[in-house]
């Protein structure tokens, strides 16, 4: 079963780690949802590694509701777009959903900044771990891991697993 008629958000700033917005992106393409990238400004962002993806929509200019699923990749940007109020309550507006929304690596500093990690089994990269347990979070070492609507994963090699996991609960929405 694919996923046709699905609208997923992907929240990119400068920074965002390559692979982990680029394989959910081309996956979830593939698959025949439709992926709209967002962040705090329209235009060219920089990946860690010199991906450019381009930022179609602003915060400003969407309505969460209208979305069936969102991704947070991980690297620098979350810690960026963190400063954003209008990013922290787009994502916190989006959880309210509970559609499915899923963070990688250091995605879940936007999922904190936006307050929705307290009392939430999650994972990430390893160096978030404090910062996600001062949150409130129960933070665990697994390559994907799903608490209420919320999907995370640790690193790049984790993405089959997070991929399948989003699509499987996109599904299921």
């Amino acid at each position: 079963m694919d996923l046709k008629g699905k609208r997923v958000a992907v929240v990119v700033g400068n920074g965002f780690q390559d692979q982990e917005a680029l394989v959910p992106m081309e996956f979830l393409e593939g698959e025949g949802a439709e992926v709209v990238t967002v962040g705090p400004d329209r235009g060219d962002v920089r990946g860690l590694h010199g991906a450019v993806i381009k930022v179609a929509k602003t915060f400003s200019e969407l309505e969460p509701t209208d979305f069936d699923a969102m991704v947070v990749p991980g690297g620098r940007a979350p810690a960026y777009l963190r400063k954003f109020a209008e990013a922290r309550e787009f994502v916190a507006a989006f959880a309210a959903t509970g559609n499915p929304l899923a963070a990688i690596c250091h995605g879940g500093q936007l999922l904190a900044a936006a307050g929705l990690v307290e009392g939430l089994t999650m994972t990430g990269y390893p160096k978030i771990k404090e910062e996600m347990e001062e949150a409130g979070a129960v933070f665990v070492d697994r390559e994907v891991v799903t608490d209420r609507n919320i999907i995370t994963s640790r690193v790049p090699e984790d993405l089959p697993a997070f991929n399948a996991k989003l699509k499987e609960r996109l599904l299921a929405s």
